[in-house]
Formats: structure tokens, C-alpha cells, sequence
């Protein structure tokens, strides 16, 4: 047995996402956002689930909060629900939205946990998709307007901002796949949603510096790993390929202030580009506080003529899988954290979304789930050898908090280290609750 150990100010956490969690869909004043149009459409969500009661964290804060200080978390990643602040997406405040994230707040500093705030984690008003969403510029602006209305709402309260999660699901997944919401398959369109998130992401951070607000503003990516297969140089480029889709198109902006031409070339080979306009680069070249990385999976891949948007077959070499049937492959946590060290440099990084589905039941009163206990353990050892290979890791989040909502597959998968009876709403805490808590009250992992 060895001890793995954490600096005694490592922030951990665990996080959550509005919509996802919070029910309440038609209360308090809010608007109707992108998700509750989706899933009313027959065929988009496995069982014709919604987000309408979720966990219906709206109501049950406090419950929750008091789980969080009983886990002992240090931070509490949760977003904001745009559609309650701004029910259409801009105009006047709604006050009672507003208020409830002031309640939410307030809570979690009054029990010494640091609210980490995501602006933006999928869930657009509607209003602003029917003149056309994110494929439209002037949501940029309106995004910039909302985000300048929470920096000063919570300025001296919430401390650590991040813009956006998930840039690549919301362009790629949900403009090119087709998986969520609002369920389009264009790559163009995909292309052009990627860069304008970029550029109101840019805004955002323009304006977080010019007022001086207290505290630090970053980004989240979701980031993967894929390893060739062989030293054959088609192998490695495709690989490459694979990555800069999550890695490199969504931060070299940020850090060199272009695109990378090897990703502009594999997407310019299907007739897709970004529409840069002057200035858009400069917008988006503004320095992060620090990098929010959500990391799940990864694998071997190799070149294969004509396969899929880059060429590449993912080879499973009998990877053990979650209950998603996504491979386990801890290793490409750290060699993606050292890719991103070597090409960006020694940026601060919070790991915000780390997690796996295990779909255990309770039983006897209790929840075991041990195989989520040891994705977590290899995981955490991983990130520990980036932070020893100089990383700056500053915290991790374990995705999530509760079971939740899970997009497109509903309530059919479980991430939460709080197990939730979606039919009583009851609260239960997994096996992985414990030894979590235990790693966090250590500072230390076995392993």
C-alpha cells in the first residue's frame, strides 16, 4: 500500500449543472430554455425523461448543501440557469431568479464552501434559439450582457467564474452529431458554433477585466486522450487530429491567439470553416485565471481511410468500461494534462468534471459501488503523477454531486455520489460518498 498525498490546500469538490439538477422548470419566473423544447420532442431522450423535476435541487438546496458539508467539499461547481436570470435570454432581470442563486450562495459560503460558478452549461433560452442560437452573432453580445449582469450581481461573493462548459459538446454534440440540444447535424454549422462560443467567451472575459471584478475567470473544455496505435506516422496524425478537436481548436485561440492549421485543414477538407471576423481572434486572446478540464475517457486509435470526420478507428484492447460503455483509460488523464503543459505551458488547471455511471440501487439502505470508488482511486493517481511532473493542478471536482438528469439518456445513468430515488426524491449516500470523504478529510488516496 502507498500514500499518495494532495497539498494541503488542494480544492476538492464535486459538481452539478442547472438544468440537470434543479427541477422547477416553470417556477420563479423562468423562461423556457433549449432543453425543455428538446425534450418534448418524441425520440430525443431515452424514456421521454425531462429535466422538470430532476433532483429538484430548486427546493432541496439546503439538503444538499448540508450532504456537501457532511462530504466535506471545499468547493461546489454548480451553474447558473440563464432562463431564470433572463427569461428571454436579455431585457430586465428576473429578480426572483436572481434571488434564488443569492439563497444558493449565501448557503454554501455559511458553510465554508467556495461557490465555483459556470455561466453557461448548455441550457440557452429559448427565445434567443428561435432567432437562430449560438449559429446567430448577436448571441455573443447577449451572453456578454448576461455575464456582465452575474459578475456584478455576485461580485465579492462568487470568486472563481468559468465562462463555458463543454465548448465542444455544445457546437460538435449538439450541432454535428445531433445528440442534444438543439439537435442539428451540419458541420459548418458546428464550425460556426464553436467559434462564436469562442468569441462571447472572449467578451466575457474582456468585460470580467475592465470592471475588476473580485476574483478569477477561466473556461471549461472536455478533454480526451487517443494514443496510437503504432509509431506509423498516419497513426499519429490521425490521433492528433482526434485531439486538437477537444484540445487544441478550443484553447490554442486562447493561449497563441489563432487556430491550429492542422485542425483547419481536416475541417476546410469537408467545406467547413470558421467566419473570423476582424478582431474576433483579439477578443478571444484574453488571458484565463486558470483552465477548468472535464476528462472521462480515451483510448488507442489508428488511421483508417474514409473512417468517421478524421480517420480514425478507436481499437479497444479490452479496456474495462462504465455502465456508459466508455473505456477506462486513467493514463490519458495525465498524458493529456502533459500534452496541454508542454503546448500552453504551467496554467493554473481545476479538474472540473471527473466521474463515471455506475447504475447501483440501494439496497438494505445502502448503495455500493465500488467500481466507481476505483475509477475515482486511479484517476486521482494519474492526476497526482501530472502534479509531480509539474502540472499545476489546483483541484478536482468529482462529477457529480447527485445522480441527475443525464441529457439525452435521462435518468437511465448514474454518475452522483448521492444516490437519488428520482421517484421520492430521497437522498442517499453511495459507498464512494464515504471514501471520498475520507480522501478529502486525509489529503492523502491509497492505492
Amino acid at each position: 500500500m502507498s500514500i499518495i498525498q494532495f497539498p494541503a490546500d488542494f480544492c476538492f469538490g464535486a459538481a452539478t449543472a442547472a438544468y440537470q439538477v434543479e427541477g422547477a422548470w416553470n417556477e420563479g419566473g423562468r423562461g423556457l430554455s433549449i432543453w425543455d423544447t428538446y425534450t418534448r420532442v418524441p425520440g430525443n431522450i431515452r424514456n421521454g425523461d425531462n429535466g422538470d423535476t430532476a433532483c429538484d435541487s430548486y427546493h432541496r438546496y439546503e439538503e444538499d448543501i448540508a450532504c456537501m458539508k457532511e462530504l466535506g467539499l471545499r468547493t461546489y461547481r454548480f451553474s447558473i440557469s440563464w432562463s431564470r436570470i433572463f427569461p428571454d435570454g436579455a431585457g430586465e432581470i428576473n429578480q426572483e431568479g436572481l434571488d434564488y442563486y443569492h439563497r444558493l450562495v449565501d448557503q454554501l459560503i455559511a458553510n465554508s464552501i467556495e461557490p465555483f460558478c459556470t455561466l453557461y452549461h448548455w441550457d440557452l433560452p429559448q427565445k434567443l434559439q428561435d432567432n437562430g442560437g449560438w449559429k446567430n452573432r448577436e448571441t455573443i453580445e447577449a451572453f456578454a450582457k448576461y455575464a456582465e449582469a452575474m459578475f456584478e450581481a455576485f461580485n465579492g461573493k462568487i470568486k472563481y467564474w468559468t465562462t463555458f462548459n463543454e465548448p465542444w459538446c455544445v457546437s460538435f454534440k449538439a450541432h454535428y452529431i445531433g445528440d442534444l440540444a438543439p439537435g442539428e447535424q451540419n458541420l459548418q454549422s458546428a464550425v460556426g458554433v464553436a467559434h462564436h462560443l469562442m468569441v462571447a467567451h472572449g467578451r466575457a472575459v474582456q468585460i470580467f477585466r475592465k470592471s475588476g471584478f473580485d476574483g478569477q475567470i477561466g473556461y471549461a473544455p472536455n478533454v480526451s486522450w487517443r494514443e496510437p496505435y503504432s509509431s506509423r506516422p498516419e497513426d499519429a496524425e490521425a490521433c492528433r487530429r482526434r485531439v486538437g478537436w477537444m484540445v487544441e481548436w478550443f484553447l490554442d485561440p486562447i493561449f497563441k491567439g489563432e487556430y491550429p492549421d492542422f485542425m483547419l485543414r481536416a475541417f476546410e477538407a469537408h467545406g467547413a470553416k470558421p467566419d473570423i471576423r476582424p478582431g474576433d481572434m483579439e477578443i478571444i486572446h484574453q488571458p484565463v485565471d486558470f483552465l477548468g478540464i472535464n476528462y472521462y475517457t480515451g483510448s488507442l486509435g489508428r488511421y483508417k481511410q474514409d473512417n468517421g470526420l478524421f480517420e480514425l478507428e478507436d481499437i479497444d484492447e479490452g479496456y474495462e468500461r462504465t455502465d456508459f460503455n466508455w473505456p477506462i483509460y486513467p493514463e490519458g488523464l495525465y498524458k493529456v494534462l502533459m500534452h496541454m503543459k508542454q503546448r500552453y505551458g504551467a496554467v493554473p488547471i481545476y479538474i472540473t468534471e471527473n466521474g463515471a455511471c455506475y447504475n447501483d440501487e440501494k439496497a438494505d439502505g445502502k448503495v455500493r459501488d465500488p467500481k466507481r470508488i476505483e475509477y475515482l482511486r486511479k484517476h486521482l493517481l494519474q492526476l497526482n503523477r501530472a502534479m509531480e511532473d509539474g502540472v499545476a493542478v489546483k483541484g478536482y471536482m468529482a462529477w457529480s454531486l447527485l445522480d441527475n438528469f443525464e441529457w439525452a439518456d435521462g435518468y437511465s445513468r448514474r454518475f452522483g455520489l448521492i444516490h437519488v430515488d428520482f421517484a421520492t426524491l430521497e437522498r442517499t449516500p453511495k459507498e464512494s460518498f464515504f471514501w471520498y470523504k475520507k480522501v478529502i478529510s486525509n489529503g492523502w488516496l491509497e492505492v
